[in-house]
């Protein structure tokens, strides 16, 4: 019997901690969701695609604004050559839960100087239910040194 019960135990033990781990691996990967999202936007700006722009940010073909920063955004970044991110401030840190903020993307293309944007984004859902990234709103092009504005 107590042989039985250790074996018990154990399983119960390794199956909580695979349950575990699995929720956590959730919570981390939610930033290279964010990541990629972003990364894809500025993709879009650099090719000139305002379309592409547009049905990256939730509800934004809804918004005469955003329709009109995509295509300022499609016009002024656009770019030749490959796209690398020179760096991502992410919109939030480690959370369990829904959050929205702002993130901070460096990029160049070809061989340009840096652009700069913010990217206001929202992380919906839990660990439990799962993560959807939502981009909300992007920048223009703000100096290399500059902080996201509040409002933009």
């Amino acid at each position: 019997m107590r042989r039985a019960t250790l074996i018990g135990l154990i399983v119960l033990g390794v199956v909580l901690f695979l349950f575990i781990s699995g929720l956590l691996a959730r919570a981390l990967s939610v930033g290279g969701a964010e990541d990629g999202a972003i990364t894809s936007l500025v993709r879009d700006e650099a090719q000139g695609n305002p379309n592409a722009i547009v049905a990256a940010i939730s509800g934004c073909g809804a918004s005469a604004a955003c329709r009109a920063r995509a295509a300022e955004n499609a016009a002024a970044l656009k770019h030749g050559g490959a796209v690398q991110i020179a760096q991502i401030n992410p919109s939030a840190g480690f959370s369990l839960g829904s959050t929205v903020g702002t993130a901070r993307v460096a990029w160049l293309v070809g061989g340009s100087l840096p652009r700069v944007q913010c990217v206001r984004v929202q992380r919906a859902g839990s660990v439990l239910a799962g993560y959807r990234i939502k981009l909300l709103e992007v920048s223009t092009r703000i100096r290399s040194s500059a902080d996201c504005p509040s409002h933009y």
